[in-house]
């Protein structure tokens, strides 16, 4: 087996972690069989697991891919931020909001927690005009699907904004691809490309929300203020 799926690497990572006792299951055999774990003697009799040095190699290589795509992520999540300040804009990164969804019976209401990449309002002191928006960043494919695959993520995303977008790193995905409720950014290495705008609706955002706005701390402007202008 030349290339380790997700859950070998989840499974060699947690025999690194522990004594490595034995689970007896299919994906354990595979590893045995890859070479990638091997099987000990204890002086009681009891068998356990050591992770080989290619399964070291295959945990050291992960860890190197999933820090780049984070670098990655980040990278893209500070330009858009920036470029929703320099069109005016309050910016916030990391915030955790509550949003209300409809239940499965009549005037029931599911409460689902969404963390939005970042979440902007524009600068206004008037309610109406906020037009607050969402802009989810993805960097794989895989994450990109795994997403689209949750619609109570997506879902709270809407119930939370007035227009949202999908931010996609180029080449991971088609405008097609993504829902018609949602813009659609391409990041390129220089500069961000507009391939769907976002359907956009009026929206005010909550008592819940504006408590979490209080609490958190918008990012500050850029160096150059120039830049805003």
């Amino acid at each position: 087996m030349a290339t380790p799926s997700r859950f070998h690497l989840q499974r060699l990572r947690q025999l690194w972690r522990s004594a490595g006792w034995p689970c007896q299951d299919l994906v354990e055999v595979e590893l045995l069989a890859a070479g990638w774990v091997e099987r000990l003697q204890e002086p009681d009799g009891r068998e356990r697991l050591r992770v080989t040095e290619a399964g070291v190699a295959l945990i050291a290589a992960s860890l190197t891919r999933n820090r780049a795509a984070r670098d990655r992520h980040e990278q893209l999540v500070e330009r858009v931020a920036v470029e929703m300040q320099r069109a005016g804009r309050i910016a916030w990164r990391g915030l955790t909001l509550r949003a209300g969804l409809p239940g499965d019976s009549e005037g029931q209401t599911r409460w689902v927690q969404a963390m939005p990449d970042v979440y902007s309002i524009r600068h206004s002191t008037v309610e109406e005009y906020l037009e607050p928006a969402i802009h989810e960043i993805k960097v794989s494919r895989a994450d990109l699907l795994g997403e689209l695959r949750r619609p109570d993520k997506s879902a709270a995303y809407r119930a939370l904004c007035g227009q949202c977008w999908f931010v996609l790193r180029a080449g991971i995905a088609e405008p097609e691809e993504i829902p018609p409720e949602f813009g659609v950014l391409i990041g390129h290495d220089t500069h961000l490309e507009l391939a769907r705008p976002a359907p956009r609706r009026a929206h005010k955002p909550d008592f819940a929300t504006w408590m979490t706005l209080a609490r958190a701390t918008p990012l500050a402007p850029p160096e150059d203020p120039q830049s805003l202008l």
